[in-house]
């Protein structure tokens, strides 16, 4: 399929158009938002989906098929935050503790990414497989550690030059990341999964999975709202986060595609992978960079992710991993 088909297929796709509804709704200063209890219903319905799913999955698949998959994604997690600190730094001239802000959410995942990911994949007729929610776990965490540890020795020095003291014990750091939202319903599901298998996911096949594409539309149309509120931050970063915001995905997602083709995964596998790398995390990054590097400025770390990042991988991003994918298929 040409690129062009592949990029017009995504965009008529409708998450995306959801996506860009809640856009034009913020846009033009309507009342409609969905109610707190109901996004966070809709968070909790979509990961746990989402693990239960992969768990069933990897209960039917071996060792030797998921082993160098897991590889390549703990060598993302390594890689990408590393990366996007040293261009943020060197490109984006961002401070210490800023730069490692980012690089924890750039080094972490989007699940709600991970999902329209595999969303197109399958539309395209290039399912993942059907391990890949172990991969996304595999992502979550590793990445936000090695930007919050960079991050800390950089607080360290700068506080020890002032003679302060207040880092966090790192008891509260782990804590936080491993027991957040997305941590705890994508590893607990993952598990369920895996222990009930696939007898014992049939009685609750129907809920997690005929309703998933409405919930994932519902939970895109807040999040096109949501985003919409950053658009104003962008006057207050500046065109070197706005390019960075773009250029790390495309980094990040064609080392993800490279690495995943690598491993041997499928065109949809690799797609998947490039997505999940080139994503950034808004939901258990903000948290940890918070308790670890108050310092850190928001308006940065928040706007790049939710902004720029997160709107371009949905529009454009999923595509363009798609067909790398598909070139180094044939």
């Amino acid at each position: 399929m040409a690129s062009f088909e592949v990029l017009k297929t995504n965009l008529l796709s409708p998450i995306v158009l959801a996506f860009m509804l809640g856009i034009v709704a913020k846009l033009i200063r309507s009342e409609l938002s969905l109610p707190k209890d109901l996004y966070s219903s809709l968070t909790i319905y979509l990961l746990l989906a989402l693990g239960l799913k992969g768990g069933v999955e990897l209960s039917e698949s071996t060792a030797q098929a998921i082993a160098w998959p897991a590889i390549a994604t703990l060598a993302l997690g390594c890689l990408t935050p590393i990366s996007a600190y040293i261009l943020l730094r060197k490109l984006g001239r961002f401070g210490q503790i800023d730069a490692a802000g980012m690089a924890a959410h750039y080094g972490s995942v989007s699940a709600v990414t991970f999902i329209a990911a595999t969303q197109f994949a399958t539309s395209m007729g290039a399912k993942p497989e059907g391990f890949m929610p172990t991969l996304l776990t595999l992502l979550e965490s590793p990445g936000i550690h090695i930007a919050l540890v960079i991050g800390a020795l950089k607080r360290a020095k700068l506080l020890a030059s002032t003679g302060k003291s207040d880092l966090k014990p790192k008891s509260t750091i782990f804590h936080e990341i491993l027991t957040s939202r997305s941590m705890v319903l994508l590893v607990g599901g993952l598990l369920i999964g895996l222990l009930m298998g696939a007898k014992g996911y049939e009685p609750i096949k129907p809920f997690f999975e005929s309703g998933f594409k409405g919930a994932l539309v519902l939970f895109l149309l807040e999040m096109g709202i949501v985003a919409a509120t950053r658009f104003a931050d962008l006057k207050k970063v500046g065109f070197r986060l706005v390019g960075l915001g773009l250029l790390l995905p495309l980094l990040h997602g064609t080392l993800g595609v490279l690495l995943g083709h690598w491993a041997g995964l499928s065109v949809g596998g690799a797609t998947v992978l490039g997505a999940m790398a080139a994503s950034a995390s808004y939901i258990a990054a903000p948290p940890a960079v918070r308790i670890t590097l108050p310092e850190a400025n928001p308006t940065f770390y928040l706007t790049a992710s939710l902004a720029v990042t997160f709107p371009f991988n949905l529009v454009a991003g999923i595509p363009i991993y798609y067909q790398i994918a598909v070139w180094l298929q044939t």
